[in-house]
């Protein structure tokens, strides 16, 4: 049985990508999740944990890019190693 590449990708990106939002706002709203999106920010260029709304969406934006390589990624490796 095969993992549908495309299905992967998108169920990693969604989940990752939703995963940073819920995070950042829980952050901005009373401070969970801070040390997380401190790491995010030396991982990924661009995205600063300052709290605003660009931050957000740039850290989300991320997260669904890097949950998609990543999810297209195992599937790929799943497909061509399961036989």
């Amino acid at each position: 049985m095969n993992l549908s590449i495309r299905g992967a990708a998108l169920a990693a990106g969604i989940t990752w990508g939703a995963a940073m939002l819920l995070t950042a706002a829980a952050d901005s709203a009373c401070g969970y999740g801070s040390a997380f999106l401190t790491m995010m920010d030396g991982l990924y260029p661009g995205y600063t944990h300052d709290g605003s709304v660009w931050s957000i969406v740039v850290g989300t934006l991320y997260g669904l890019l890097d949950g998609l390589v990543a999810g297209a990624a195992f599937a790929w490796l799943y497909n061509r190693f399961s036989g």
